[in-house]
């Protein structure tokens, strides 16, 4: 709670403004009904026509004053709000951006979104609420009772005694509430889940005729949220009865003895009565209201627990130490010694005393069975994960002392799930590359052998792409990402398997043009073809190191790496035939 709403240290002005404004509408509430006793004892009463009016015009300057003050607050508070939660989203954005891989297995997609969406927008609603209305309703109740006693004490007492038995029961429906809409704001994560896997999906819930299926998935998943929600709900719809019950029980008490008090013994006047009764009923209202906003509260103590597990969940360090390690990375030389690494929650490491050297501006191959950690070797490199048994050396240094936005910056990355966003086919290249020129992006383009293809596009490079590149083959999005990752130039370039699409002839294209680069390139291929190009081979096997060496080498070393080539030739002797 600290940490989300340190986020309002910066408003401090606008917060104490809106405070004061309230605090004297506030005041000028609580004086009206004792102006009101006063306009009827005195002149009512007195048959004093011209007390009415001097105390009913003070009593209408109070009103103007508290009018005009409420709503110059009401728009300090939203100005808080509103920033508040500008500033929260921009922040956990910001963390999110700065996530290891490790750290984005803690939170879901979907649950992230909730989280910087509906959860700070509770946050922000009640900010509002506690400039606005959370502070001044308790305050109005403590000072309507004090108002009370100044009127009349032993009648106060009627009035004061509801007063702990409702405090202590809306601090129940707050532990409570604050239990039953953590669940609500969990299970809409899921709903969320459900719906953004289908939408992705939506393709091959059709042609595998899956739609009953994913509308069952979602209509459970939604059937859990109404269930919670109608929970938390009852509970809400609970307190406004208990509320009114305890409070106009106690004002028929106020009027009930009143009415004694004023037969018999004559110690308290009809305007009193009509003050502590328009206290009461103010109060009656102010805890209506307040039940609104425990519910509100609880709603918004849920949403800043989720919100603030974002906000305090680690991420890499990124070291800005001296000059040397935050050089740039300048040759590529890329080392592994012993390197152990386990996925959090996993019995069993993924990479295993895993030792190697690429020398800079060389090509090697990655080959190996699924699950043999090829993908994880690679994200080790830019730091996706960072390790904690072994070293991955880059130029020498030690990569988890290098700054980390300088050694991402030296590293074109193109990962095995094709990622492209909606805009113009230039947009995507210059992803990699924000202010890349035209001459660039068509530079890398035909590096990535894909330049005369955009050039037969409708509108060449301005081509808008669907989403996730519905308009594209899976050879061309496979170029375009890889294009994408070539246009930043990069020192090391990481290749997972994105050449899988292509036809033997582009693969061999792009290899011979990616070697003229003299960048050091890691790829990931099950090709025979790829491996021959390459100067050397690593074969992985259960997160093993098996053996490294060029294609020649290891047809003669390796059994495994001499059958999967003898297999390849064999279908590809039938593919011929």
């Amino acid at each position: 709670m600290r940490t989300v709403f340190s986020n309002l240290k910066p408003f401090r002005f606008a917060v104490v403004v809106a405070l004061i404004l309230m605090f004297t509408e506030l005041i000028a509430e609580l004086l009206q009904p004792y102006i009101i006793a006063k306009i009827i004892d005195d002149g009512i009463r007195q048959d004093r026509l011209d007390v009415v009016y001097m105390w009913g015009g003070v009593l209408l300057g109070i009103s103007i004053v508290a009018f005009g003050f409420g709503i110059i607050s009401s728009f300090f508070a939203a100005h808080v709000s509103q920033s508040f939660g500008f500033r929260m989203r921009e922040q956990l954005y910001e963390k999110v951006q700065r996530f290891s891989f490790t750290e984005f297995g803690r939170f879901s997609e979907s649950s992230l979104i909730t989280r910087l969406t509906n959860d700070v927008m509770q946050l922000q609603n009640t900010v509002f609420m506690g400039l606005r209305i959370m502070l001044r309703a308790p305050l109005l109740v403590i000072g309507s009772v004090v108002m009370v006693f100044l009127v009349d004490a032993k009648l106060a007492l009627y009035f004061a005694g509801a007063i702990p038995i409702l405090a202590i029961f809306l601090g129940w429906v707050m532990k409570r509430g604050e239990r039953l809409f953590r669940a609500v704001q969990q299970q809409l994560d899921q709903v969320n889940n459900v719906l953004q896997q289908n939408l992705i999906g939506m393709r091959l819930v059709r042609v595998f005729v899956r739609e009953k299926h994913e509308g069952d998935r979602f209509s459970e998943a939604s059937k859990g949220l109404m269930e919670r929600m109608v929970a938390a709900l009852i509970l809400t719809e609970l307190t406004m009865p208990v509320i009114l019950l305890v409070m106009n029980a106690s004002v028929i008490a106020v009027l009930w003895f009143g009415r004694m008090e004023l037969d018999q013994n004559g110690t308290v006047t009809v305007g009193e009565i009509v003050a502590i009764a328009n206290y009461a009923t103010r109060t009656t209202g102010v805890l209506s209201l307040m039940a609104m906003i425990v519910v509100n509260f609880s709603r918004a103590l849920a949403s800043a627990r989720r919100v603030e597990e974002v906000a305090m969940t680690g991420s890499v360090h990124e070291d800005k130490g001296d000059d040397q390690l935050a050089r740039k990375v300048r040759a590529g030389d890329v080392e592994f010694k012993e390197v152990t690494f386990q996925y959090p929650d996993t019995e069993a490491p993924v990479l295993e005393g895993v030792s190697f050297r690429a020398e800079a501006g060389k090509m090697v191959a990655i080959m190996g069975a699924t699950g043999a950690g090829k993908s994880t070797l690679l994200s080790l490199i830019p730091r996706l994960y960072d390790i904690e048994d072994g070293q991955v050396m880059i130029d020498g240094y030690d990569a988890q002392q290098l700054n980390l936005n300088r050694l991402r910056r030296s590293i074109g990355y193109v990962p095995q799930e094709i990622m492209l966003f909606t805009g113009t086919v230039a947009d995507n290249i210059r992803w990699g590359k924000e202010e890349a020129t035209l001459e660039e992006v068509m530079d890398a383009a035909r590096l990535a052998q894909i330049h005369d293809t955009i050039q037969s596009l409708p509108q060449g490079y301005d081509t808008v792409v669907g989403q996730k590149g519905v308009n594209l083959s899976g050879g061309q999005k496979q170029r375009l990402t890889i294009a994408r990752a070539l246009v930043r130039k990069p020192v090391i370039l990481l290749l997972d398997d994105c050449t899988s699409a292509l036809d033997v002839h582009t693969e061999a294209a792009l290899l011979a043009a990616l070697k003229e680069r003299k960048c050091t390139i890691f790829l990931i291929t099950q090709k025979i073809s790829a491996t021959r190009a390459s100067d050397s081979v690593l074969l992985l096997d259960d997160g093993k190191l098996l053996a490294v060496g060029t294609h020649e080498e290891l047809v003669e070393s390796s059994g495994l790496y001499r059958s999967i080539c003898e297999s390849q030739e064999r279908k590809a002797g039938m593919s011929h035939a």
